[in-house]
């Protein structure tokens, strides 16, 4: 009986030193910069991530070809539409867009189309940065194509939170 009494205490002491951790989320900034992303962000203690499949933008234009451009707007409409997918796919499991902490985004470049970063960023400050300082560690990565040629853009994140 010691010994069962002895096991349930050392167990119980370890779901309270469980609850107790707590995850540290470290954001490093770049150094003498405002540019609105973390040179990297640094996971510590007892957490949950989150890691959302790339997204593309929804149809805006449903008259348009839905292999067209017109069906899905410009660089930036096409960033505002994929970011909100993103953000309702975390606040669906219980997360927001301050819980992104590494974001990978895809954006159509050709010589003939240079990507339109000036436009990516306007639709993205909407999202991080201002009111919401939790910037992600961010890639941004010229492609030649993506699944649909009327897609400009493509967005995965990894999502981290307190494991509750």
């Amino acid at each position: 009986m010691k010994l069962g009494a002895i096991a349930l205490s050392v167990m119980l002491s370890s779901c309270t030193l469980a609850a107790l951790a707590r995850a540290e989320v470290v954001r490093h900034p770049i150094a003498n910069s405002t540019f609105p992303i973390a040179q990297a962000v640094e996971v510590k203690g007892n957490v949950m991530t989150y890691y959302v499949s790339g997204q593309v933008p929804p149809t805006i234009n449903k008259d348009a070809d839905s292999q067209s451009q017109a069906a899905y707007g410009d660089t930036k409409t096409q960033t505002v539409g994929v970011l909100s997918r993103v953000k309702a796919i975390l606040e669906g499991g219980g997360l927001s867009v301050a819980d992104v902490v590494k974001m990978q985004v895809f954006l159509v470049h050709s010589p003939s189309a240079p990507m339109d970063f000036k436009a990516f960023m306007e639709g993205y400050s909407q999202f991080f940065g201002g009111n919401q300082p939790n910037l992600p560690a961010r890639s941004v990565i010229g492609v030649a194509a993506l699944a649909n040629p009327g897609f400009l853009v493509e967005i995965e994140v990894i999502a981290v939170k307190d494991a509750k």
